[in-house]
């Protein structure tokens, strides 16, 4: 499957999921996250659901997708989302590593791209390289017009007040690339984070 093809796909999923967290009395959001073609974690929000207002559909999908794959580093994998990820599921997907993120609308008001910068910050991995990857490859505004008719289906009161107050905004497609995280030292921290730092820090 191509690259292209796969962000279609995948998209398409998420965007169903979100429709599905709407009609299950949560928020439109929802994360789809992959490993290649493979599918490995979903998820719709699950703050009502659970009364925890951490249950993100981004955070739940990467504790998923950890415990699917016995691993804290999700380097090999990429996630989808409706919408930009806010500073929590931010820093919840650079502290696991995921190596692209692709999304579809903006959030200029709460989003870890737009108005914090987490997903871009080379300082994390710069002064932390046993913890944080390079900061992933970014793709946003993919299907944007999509996943805004998907809020205006589910809520068209709730989309009206979202586009008014500038909450999502639907931009052109875009990709940021990080530096290639190439060469024999990222190489080696690749392997260490995944079977040293994370085995001997974190278990």
């Amino acid at each position: 499957m191509t690259a292209g093809t796969r962000d279609r796909l995948m998209m398409t999923r998420c965007i169903a999921l979100a429709k599905a967290s709407s009609q299950s009395g949560e928020y439109p959001y929802a994360a789809v996250l992959c490993q290649g073609d493979m599918v490995v974690a979903e998820s719709i929000n699950r703050v009502t659901h659970d009364r925890d207002i951490t249950r993100h559909a981004e955070v739940v999908a990467i504790s998923q997708a950890q415990k699917t794959l016995d691993t804290i580093s999700l380097d090999d994998c990429e996630i989808y989302l409706i919408g930009e990820p806010c500073a929590f599921c931010s820093y919840a997907i650079r502290e696991s590593r995921i190596r692209r993120v692709v999304y579809g609308l903006n959030s200029p008001h709460m989003g870890g791209v737009s108005k914090w910068k987490i997903l871009t910050d080379t300082d994390l991995s710069a002064t932390m390289p046993e913890v944080f990857a390079p900061p992933p490859e970014i793709v946003s505004g993919f299907m944007a017009a999509e996943a805004e008719q998907a809020i205006a289906e589910c809520s068209p009161m709730t989309a009206g007040i979202l586009k008014q107050r500038g909450l999502f905004v639907a931009p052109a497609s875009t990709t940021i690339m990080p530096t290639p995280a190439t060469g024999l030292r990222q190489r080696l921290l690749q392997f260490l984070r995944r079977n040293f730092f994370d085995y001997f820090g974190r278990r």
